[in-house]
Parts: C-alpha cells; structure tokens; sequence
C-alpha cells in the first residue's frame, strides 16, 4: 500500500499529464492546457489571483527554456512555489492557534 506522500506524488504526475495530452503533444502544457488545469485543480489559487493576466505571467515564470510549453519539471516548480506560501499560510495559522 502506498504512503500517503507516494499517493500525493503519484497525483501529481496524473494530474499533469492528463491535461498535458489534451492536444496530442503529450508531456508538456501549452498556455491553454495549462489555464485548464489551473482552473480545475487550483482554482481557489486562481481566484485570489488580482490579475486577469495571472495565467501568462505564470506561464513566461515557468517556462524556463522559452519553448512556449511547461514540461513536468517546470510545472513542479509551480506545486514547490505554492506548497511553501501554503506551508508559510499553515504556520502562521498554528502559531494563532496556539498549536505547534
């Protein structure tokens, strides 16, 4: 039986490629396949964005090598970035809380 954080691994590499074969290039989100999967997955993420533009900015951010996709280790970059703010989030909550 996996563990609880093989589980999370392995949703994660579902999650991507299932939008990422949306458009027979599998392995890489373009632009649309990419403001897909954010609306679906991180829409809560999505909607605290002020910017309409958020999805393109995210997109150059990503991008890394410039070829206009995101590939799996630039979409990881992604989940990092937003499990450290949501980490930040989660003790600043504990220490209010007086939880440790």
């Amino acid at each position: 039986m996996p563990s609880e954080l093989e589980t999370a691994m392995e949703s994660l590499i579902t999650v991507f490629h299932r939008y990422a074969s949306k458009d027979g290039k599998t392995g890489t989100l373009n632009r649309r396949e990419l403001k897909e999967l954010m609306e679906n997955e991180l829409s809560n993420f999505l909607k605290s964005q002020k910017d309409p533009a958020a999805v393109d900015k995210i997109m150059k951010d990503l991008d890394t090598n410039g070829d206009g996709q995101v590939d799996f280790e630039e979409f990881v970059s992604l989940v990092v970035g937003l499990s450290i703010a949501c980490e930040q989030c989660y003790k600043l909550h504990m220490k209010k809380t007086g939880k440790h």
